[in-house]
C-alpha cells in the first residue's frame, strides 16, 4: 500500500486591478468572461467547463495535456456577497488520484479607482502529490490572467 500523507498549509495572494470591484465580480462570476480568462495557458486544449454560480453551485475545470492524465478542478460556492465576497471549497483530480481539498476565499475591495482582491486559500495537499508552493504560484498565474483580461477592456 501507498504510504499516506496530508501537509496542511494557508497562503495569501493580493493583486490590485484597474477596474471598479463590480467589474472583477463579473470577471469571477459570469460563465462566458470566466471561461475567457481562467485556463492553463501551458496546456490550452480545450477541456470541460461548468459555472453554476450561486450558493451551493458548483464550478468544473477540467484539461490536460493531450497524452497525459486530466486535471480535474471542482469546486462548491459556499458564500457569496456580490462585489464583496466569494467562498468556496474544492479538490483537484490527477487523473483519478485526489491531490488537495482546500477552502478558498475571495475579497474584493474597492481601492480608488481599482479592486484591491485578496485570496486566501486553506489546503490540504494529498499524499505528495502536490505543494503549498505549486498550488500558490498556479493561483496566482490565474489572477495575473484575470488581471490581463480586465486590463484589455472585456
Amino acid at each position: 500500500m501507498t504510504e499516506r500523507s496530508v501537509v496542511h498549509s494557508t497562503f495569501v495572494i493580493e493583486r490590485l486591478y484597474p477596474a471598479p470591484p463590480s467589474k472583477v465580480f463579473f470577471a469571477l462570476s459570469n460563465p462566458d468572461a470566466k471561461r475567457r480568462w481562467f485556463t492553463d495557458p501551458n496546456n490550452p486544449m480545450p477541456g470541460r467547463f461548468e459555472l453554476d454560480f450561486r450558493v451551493g453551485g458548483k464550478e468544473v475545470n477540467a484539461g490536460g495535456p493531450k497524452d497525459g492524465p486530466i486535471h480535474v478542478y471542482t469546486a462548491t460556492y459556499q458564500d457569496i456577497v456580490p462585489d464583496q465576497r466569494i467562498v468556496y471549497s474544492y479538490d483537484m483530480l490527477f487523473g483519478a488520484t485526489r491531490i488537495s481539498v482546500s477552502l478558498a476565499t475571495i475579497e474584493l475591495r474597492a481601492e480608488g479607482k481599482g479592486t484591491r482582491l485578496v485570496l486566501t486559500e486553506q489546503g490540504a495537499f494529498l499524499d505528495g502529490h502536490d505543494t503549498s508552493d505549486t498550488r500558490e504560484h498556479g493561483t496566482g498565474v490565474l489572477l495575473d490572467l484575470l488581471g490581463a483580461f480586465l486590463s484589455s477592456g472585456n
